[in-house]
């Protein structure tokens, strides 16, 4: 059974930027009463935050919203990247990486 990437991502990114379960919370329009433990309860995997709840915690977060379904570190971090490229960039990266997956014979 898989493990749900989205408390180890969410945690990540919060620790990241250096603010409290709380003070996230109320940034993305929680109460300021039960935000800390909303939050502890997303991060521990209690809870699962819905889609409009997680797209709010990743603009705080300056990530991408697929960030939180990566399963490991190396597809967060490309994600993050990925989504700081222009759309012209972008396509020259899939070029790229079209290129590669061809010349493996994949």
């Amino acid at each position: 059974m898989a493990v749900n990437p989205i408390p180890l991502r969410l945690k990540q990114a919060r620790k990241l930027i250096g603010i409290s379960q709380k003070e996230l919370g109320v940034r993305i329009g929680m109460d300021e009463s039960s935000a800390s433990g909303r939050m502890n309860h997303y991060e521990k995997g209690r809870h699962v935050p819905d889609v409009d709840t997680l797209r709010k915690i990743a603009a705080e977060l300056n990530v991408p919203l697929n960030y939180f379904f990566c399963e490991d570190d190396l597809s967060a971090e490309l994600a993050c990247l990925i989504s700081r490229l222009d759309d012209e960039s972008k396509k020259v990266l899939i070029s790229e990486l079209a290129k590669t997956k061809d010349s493996n014979g994949s």
